[in-house]
């Protein structure tokens, strides 16, 4: 197996900084799958069990001025390595209006992801280069079967979603009355945030949201424009989300299974994420 690439376009290398706070902010340990043309960052929490899973995936030509890898094999042309988020996240930070950062696969003594850093030097024009070696486990490829891209029902309801600041502040103040919330939306453009306990009821109303174009095909054509759908879940998972927002979304879509999932669908300029909370039981 063999990894190497390199940012030089500082734009580019800003962006993946963004992703890497994203992604440290959402999971303590994730995934990375490498490919030839893409670049996950998996988070792959059992959702019957209670946990929350991620998909995160950019275009490698988007961001890397060089990329080089090899796989497996040449059958599984993929790399799977298992790493603590915020090792990446740090390391990155050292990256500000850096000349150049190259990422490579290496091995000193154990598995390591080495993020090498070349800073500019204010008085000259010489640089130095600061380097951080990520420890990280390889994941086998019998493995790889439990880390891929999440498969769920179609949505009763798909929305779009409130500026996500305005949506995160008025979680964090239902948080301090209720662990758990209700979402509930419909085909009429209508998002409700909502927690009941036995001394309150407190609703959070959106509307003119508006909602995705259904393939003519989908179930959710059936549903009257008026009926909610909605799902019960742990408003701290749900606010986890929403703290690890680094940049605003171009699109924003919640999608409802009633009483079963809520996922949400980023689109980050070139980079889509997924994030599936499941219903409380």
């Amino acid at each position: 197996m063999k990894f190497r690439a390199k940012i030089v376009d500082l734009a580019c290398l800003n962006h993946f900084t963004r992703v890497s706070n994203m992604i440290a902010k959402l999971a303590k340990t994730c995934t990375l799958r490498i490919s030839p043309e893409k670049l996950n960052f998996i988070l792959s929490d059992k959702l019957a069990s209670g946990g929350v899973s991620m998909w995160c995936e950019l275009e490698q030509e988007n961001i890397f001025s060089e990329f080089q890898m090899e796989g497996v094999s040449a059958e599984n042309n993929e790399i799977y390595l298992e790493l603590t988020s915020e090792n990446l996240s740090r390391a990155l930070k050292t990256a500000q209006n850096a000349r150049a950062l190259k990422i490579k696969l290496t091995n000193k003594h154990f598995p390591c992801l080495t993020v090498s850093v070349e800073l500019q030097l204010s008085s000259s024009s010489s640089s130095r280069i600061v380097t951080h070696d990520i420890p990280i486990k390889v994941i086998p490829r019998r493995l790889w079967k439990d880390l891929q891209e999440p498969s769920v029902p179609d949505s009763d309801v798909s929305i779009y979603l409130p500026a996500l600041k305005t949506m995160k502040s008025v979680v964090e103040k239902m948080r301090n009355i209720s662990n758990q919330l209700v979402i509930e939306a419909n085909l009429n453009g209508e998002l409700n945030l909502k927690i009941e306990t036995e001394l309150v009821c407190v609703t959070t109303h959106f509307k003119d949201l508006g909602n995705p174009v259904l393939p003519s095909e989908s179930v959710s054509q059936n549903r009257h424009p008026e009926d909610m759908a909605q799902v019960h879940i742990d408003i701290r998972k749900l606010l986890q989300f929403l703290a690890g927002q680094q940049v605003t979304p171009t699109k924003a879509v919640c999608n409802i299974v009633s009483n079963r999932i809520v996922h949400f669908d980023l689109l980050l300029e070139d980079i889509s994420l997924q994030y599936f909370i499941p219903a409380l039981s």
